[in-house]
This record gives C-alpha cells, structure tokens and sequence, in this order.
C-alpha cells in the first residue's frame, strides 16, 4: 500500500495530483518540494500535508515519488534522488515525453528501484498551484510506459499501487512503450501547439501592418479561437518537450507538410473532387468511435444535445441530468454559432446511462441524440 507520497513540483498537475488524491485517498499523507512560496500556497490548499526544503528529504521515507517538474529538471532529479529513495518505492514521472526519461532512469537508478513512466493527457490555460484543479483528470486519459525489463503484468503486481492511484483521480489508464508514445503525442500533442502558433502568426501577419487595427484578428470568430487556444501557452513550458521529443516532431511535421502540399495541388488543379476526398475522410476520422475495449482504455458513450446561446444554459442541461441521477464523464462544445447556439457531445460511462440522457433531455424539450 501506498501511505506517504513525494511530490516534487507541486504546479498544475504536481499540485492537482495532490489535491485529487487528498480528496479520494485522504489517508495518504503528501509531501511536496518546490519553491517555498510555492509550497506555501500548496499546503494552504490542501494539495500537501508536509513541505520538504529539498529534494532528498522529501524522498526518504516515501512509497511512491511523483516528478512532476520540467523534463531537464526530471533528467537531473533522477540521478540525485535514486540512492536516497527507499528500497520498495515506485518512481514516476508526469511528462510528455517518455523515451529519455525511461532512459535515464535505466541508466542512473540503483537496480532495486521501481520506475513507471507517466503521462496524464490533462492540462490547462495556464499553469500554477493556483490554478490546480482536482478534477483536472477526470476522464482524462493517462499513459503509463514501462521499462524494458518489465512487462504488462507488473501493472497487476509491484505496480498495482500506483494504477490505483491513477484511477483515483478520475482518470483512465492506458499502456503504451516509450517510443510509440513519443511517436503518437508528437502528433496529437506537440504538432498542434506548432500549427496553433504559426497559423496565429500567420494571420496576425494577413492585414497590412500599416492599418491602426489589424482587421484580420477582428474578424477571428469563434472557430479560430477553438483552433489556436493552445497557442496561448508558454514557451517556458514547451522548451524541454520540444528538444527532448525533437526526431518524432520532425516526423510529425513532415507528414503534415506532405499532406498539405496535396491540398495545395488539388487547389492549384482546381481538382475538386480530391478536396471533397479530404474532407471527407477527415469528417470519417474526426467521428470515430472506438467499438470495442482495448488495453485499460474503455470507451465512453456519447449524446448530442443542441443548445440555444443563453446565458445559464449549461447549468439548466446539466440540470435536468443531475435530476435524472446520470453522471457526466466528458463534455465538449462541437459546434457554435454566436446568438443562436450550439451543439455539445455529452459523454456517459454506459449505452444505458446515454439512452437515459437522451431520454431526460428530451423531456426536458431538448434535441438530442446518440451518434
């Protein structure tokens, strides 16, 4: 059993790890090393019950440790803290990027040292203790890597402590090795944050620079702002992931140049039955549900719900289901027009809890569906 946990970097997911843990594993007790105002505001809200000066001390008597501090600063901490971890604890991280860490730890930790690589697919607008959220990974996808030597059955064994600790935060674990990680998070994680920041830049550069107001980020609606929200985030943050990922977002961005370079030449011969293709199978992706379960991960059950733009109107849907008992795993906002609504994809652990939501909406004079 786990009963003390280390955490080192008690910001956004440090410190939403641990107010999600207080919440739902109240018996552990939480350590947590970062600066001292840091810490200050992490133990005034609950995410730690003990702060630690440095990083040895706050490692010594603990089950499990969680690094969750930029890659170079995980890189460095592995090596400084493996000989002071207690023999039966667990090492994990919580970074984007897994083959140099699962490759460092391999190399600077003692043999008897247990290492799970970790990853919650969670985030937010800004980053921080203050803006720690316990629900920040509920529904949340969490990919585990292991070290080489070890294999799937561990997650069942020496490291069942730690899948369990992972659930209870909400979210849904999942095991991947390393370098397929790397791979597919370089495409769904860091070539996004890339194309959110050059299309901004590229319309920022559209209007003529001489104008008093650039025209072309007015007239940005709500669609671009979706699309380049990501674009808000800080560099200090992606500087490690972008030199440590650095071969698999070369990848990523060379079959993003080739696919857009077929769009360019479908344009440029006006072939308009190649563009429909595109969008066409790109609609097929965007929609796909998976139809089974694979691996920890378990598909959820959607419902489409229309909605008028109005002031209150989440509160009043999410209403009606609370009334009806039913449990929202996961809601997204898919599709808005400014003064007369949207549509948002509900989803629901179950077929049944779904066809209940869709039941009770209903009722309640809504139109809803399930794909």
């Amino acid at each position: 059993m786990i009963d003390r946990i280390a955490i080192l970097g008690t910001g956004l997911i440090g410190g939403s790890l641990g107010l999600a843990w207080k919440e739902r594993r109240p018996d552990c007790t939480i350590v947590g090393h970062d600066r001292p105002d840091v810490l200050e505001t992490a133990e005034a809200r609950g995410a730690i019950d003990e702060k630690a000066a440095d990083p040895v001390t706050a490692v010594e008597a603990a089950d499990l440790v969680v690094l969750a501090t930029p890659l170079a600063t995980v890189l460095t901490l592995l090596e400084s803290i493996g000989p002071h971890v207690p023999d039966d604890a667990i090492i994990t991280d919580v970074g984007s990027v897994k083959s140099p860490v699962l490759d460092q730890a391999a190399d600077v930790l003692p043999d008897d040292r247990q290492f799970l690589g970790g990853h919650p697919m969670a985030g937010a607008e800004h980053a921080g203790i203050d803006h720690a959220d316990p629900l920040l990974f509920e529904n949340a996808v969490y990919l585990l890597c292991l070290p080489d030597d070890q294999d799937e059955t561990a997650l069942d064994g020496p490291l069942a402590p730690v899948v369990d600790l992972v659930e209870a935060t909400g979210a849904r674990p999942l095991l991947l090795s390393p370098e397929r990680h790397d791979r597919l998070v370089a495409a769904v994680s860091h070539l996004p944050q890339l194309l959110a920041v050059a299309l901004v830049n590229t319309v920022a550069e559209a209007d003529d620079p001489d104008e008093a107001t650039n025209l072309a980020l007015e007239l940005a609606g709500g669609g671009f702002r979706d699309m380049t929200r990501i674009a808000d985030s800080p560099f200090d943050m992606w500087r490690d992931i972008l030199v440590g990922n650095e071969g698999p977002i070369h990848d990523a961005l060379s079959d993003f140049r080739r696919t857009l370079r077929r769009l360019r030449n479908r344009l440029i011969e006006d072939d308009l039955e190649g563009l429909e293709d595109a969008f066409t199978d790109a609609q097929t992706a965007r929609d796909a549900v998976p139809g089974d379960s694979k691996g920890f991960l378990h598909p959820l059950a959607d419902v489409y719900v229309r909605a008028p733009d109005e002031p209150g109107i989440i509160h009043e849907l999410t209403g009606h289901l609370v009334e009806a008992n039913l449990n929202i795993k996961d809601i997204e906002l898919q599709k808005i027009r400014e003064g007369t609504g949207g549509t948002f994809r509900l989803a629901f652990a179950s077929a049944a809890d779904a066809d209940a939501a869709v039941d009770a909406l209903e009722a309640a004079s809504y139109e809803a569906w399930r794909p």
